[in-house]
């Protein structure tokens, strides 16, 4: 941690989700542990997304919340269509759709993975991002292979920003497909970026890169400012 004798700030479940302290505070080790406790409802997670800041706890934990440094984010139309990525759109007969089974992606997300065990999407998370989703704030893209559900993602819009969460694939590049349509649909959807949270080597390879978590933040305020027409920058 960034000095032993640091308390992780305990946030009431009863109070305003302005309790979520800075997230230039967040502890360096675990990286970007900002806080702990709280309440996963709509008005916590539109006031932390916008924040720069997403829950991320094992079952059996409090909700723990966090805003990592360095940040993983992708500009849509910089996202990288690889040939065999083309092929699989071209190809695979492979169909795509926005908010058809938005539960259905998230049960594929939280289901279990080669070399992982348990998950985070816990059934709580799934209830909470479900009700998001019933505002019309979360949002899913899905990947059909003969009317089978073979791949997608899902996540939280806010403003132009928006924070993707999990992703899955049972079939070849299922996901990278669903994340090929978003980046293609987001000029209409108002998405100008994709925060992809944590890098690692496969979104790196679709064309995301790393910020500072001071520069991902900086970019916020305007993602979430209306333009004149009404829409967000």
């Amino acid at each position: 941690m960034n000095n032993p004798d640091f308390s992780l700030p305990w946030l009431l479940a009863s109070g305003p989700p302005t309790q979520l302290p800075d997230p230039q505070t967040a502890l360096t080790e675990p990286n970007g542990l900002l806080a702990a406790g709280g309440a996963l409802t709509p008005p916590w997670l539109r006031y932390a997304y916008a924040h720069g800041i997403f829950p991320w706890f094992s079952g059996g934990e409090p909700i723990l919340w966090w805003s990592p440094d360095p940040r993983c984010v992708l500009h849509p139309e910089r996202v990288r269509h690889t040939r065999s990525l083309g092929q699989s759109i071209r190809n695979r007969g492979y169909t795509t759709t926005m908010n058809l089974d938005f539960a259905g992606v998230m049960r594929a997300c939280a289901a279990p993975r080669a070399q992982a065990s348990g998950t985070w999407i816990t059934e709580q998370m799934q209830r909470a991002y479900l009700q998001l989703h019933q505002e019309g704030q979360a949002l899913s893209v899905e990947t059909w292979h003969n009317g089978t559900l073979v791949g997608g993602l899902y996540g939280v819009q806010v403003g132009g920003l928006f924070c993707g969460e999990s992703m899955f694939a049972t079939s070849r590049d299922a996901s990278k497909v669903a994340l090929a349509w978003l980046a293609g649909s987001a000029q209409i959807l108002g998405i100008s970026l994709i925060d992809c949270q944590l890098p690692n080597n496969h979104l790196l390879s679709l064309g995301c890169e790393v910020l500072s978590r001071s520069a991902f933040l900086g970019l916020i305020p305007a993602l979430l400012t209306p333009t004149p027409s009404g829409t967000t920058k």
